[in-house]
């Protein structure tokens, strides 16, 4: 019976990832039906991860915002355009230093962000009505600055910390040599850590997944990182925004999982005036989830104008919408206090592994949008039909 039950707890936890890989499998057989290459082709691998950065980057920023109450951000892709506009404006059109350029166009996002988060922590406006306020008001701003041109092209020692490759100018031979080392590298790390947290919940009296679970989680982990990281070695090696999102995501989870003001986000999510109650200042919670959403949809900015090697009026055009259906496809709740970092970027690849299928079969785009919006629709429904079945029992 507990192993019924461990089986089905195990399932449960992974299902976007199980449904990940049913579709990236059923893309790849319809693209290979009718001729269209290869949802595995080495090139389209990394074209996947430099076309979704921002969604990893946006996504984890929103599930914070999302686990304070179900909140969400509409300006972050309005956001995204004004930083892009005046990074533009200082580092090409006025000749500054990159670096310099870049600090200040953090510090817009995090300013942009901290003038969010007081309206709404402080004067208790509603997250949606200041954050489309912003949307309007960001994008208004990005237009003028830019004057509707594009500004382009940036210099090359700027794009190459975002659209460069490691090792950089190597053979063939070398760059699938240190690419597979850094594969292994990277896997072995995190069977250490699966074992040390492992050993430290049990030392603690936690409940941990059954061995023969935790077993079959490392492998399948580890085999996909090696296979993606083959998959990179043959084209031009590891993408340097891909080391980037690595930082982002596995800072932004120990955050949420392993600190004190982390967990304070669900606790606000879960029952705020208990938070309250507890001693937890909720009030600097939620200001801190929008200022830190500035913060990353300006690391996005910076990401997303180096892909596209200028900055236009256009840019973040629905970025917001990418977020937010990134995060509840990944398991976040729509009423707050639950999801996680890695069921977020789950929900990132799912979306653009959605995006790049569809692209690659010639689905008309109207179509493309129609079918994300019925797998949005799907994970919601899915979330709330489960805490019924949850409250039932």
């Amino acid at each position: 019976m507990a192993h019924t039950l461990g089986v089905k707890n195990t399932l449960k936890k992974n299902t976007m990832l199980i449904a990940l890989v049913v579709v990236m499998f059923l893309f790849q057989f319809l693209i290979v039906s009718f001729n269209k290459g290869s949802l595995f082709n080495p090139a389209n691998i990394s074209n996947i991860i430099s076309q979704n950065a921002y969604v990893v980057i946006l996504a984890s920023g929103m599930l914070l915002c999302i686990l304070t109450g179900g909140n969400i951000d509409l300006s972050v892709g309005s956001i995204v355009s004004l930083v892009g506009a005046i990074a533009g404006t200082m580092i090409v059109t006025m000749g500054m230093n990159i670096y310099v350029g870049m600090a200040i166009a953090l510090l817009c996002g995090i300013a942009i962000g901290a003038w969010q988060g007081f309206w709404i922590a402080y004067i208790r406006i509603p997250p949606f009505i200041v954050t489309l306020a912003g949307m309007l008001l960001w994008r208004g701003l990005a237009m003028t600055i830019l004057n509707g041109l594009t500004i382009s092209p940036f210099p090359d020692n700027y794009l190459k910390y975002f659209t460069s490759y490691l090792p950089g100018d190597a053979n063939a031979t070398t760059i699938f040599n240190i690419t597979m080392i850094v594969s292994f590298v990277v896997c072995g790390l995190f069977i250490v850590l699966q074992i040390l947290d492992r050993i430290t919940k049990k030392k603690k009296g936690y409940d941990v997944e059954p061995m023969v679970f935790m077993i079959i989680k490392v492998v399948i982990i580890s085999v996909v990182v090696l296979l993606i990281g083959w998959f990179l070695a043959q084209h031009k090696g590891i993408p340097v925004v891909l080391i980037l999102l690595t930082v982002i995501v596995l800072v932004y989870s120990y955050f949420t999982k392993k600190t004190v003001p982390g967990r304070h986000l669900y606790a606000l999510g879960g029952n705020e005036k208990a938070a309250k109650l507890s001693g937890i200042d909720t009030n600097k919670v939620l200001f801190f989830a929008y200022t830190n959403m500035g913060f990353l949809s300006a690391v996005a900015a910076l990401a997303s104008i180096a892909r596209f090697n200028s900055a236009f009026p256009a840019a973040g055009t629905n970025y917001e919408l990418d977020a937010i259906g990134s995060c509840f496809i990944g398991g976040a709740s729509a009423y707050g206090g639950t999801g996680t970092v890695g069921g977020a970027i789950v929900g990132a690849i799912f979306m653009g592994v959605l995006n790049n299928g569809m692209s690659i079969l010639g689905i008309d785009a109207n179509w493309q949008k129609s079918v994300k919006g019925i797998v949005l629709l799907a994970a919601v429904i899915f979330d709330i039909l489960s805490k019924k079945r949850a409250k039932a029992k």
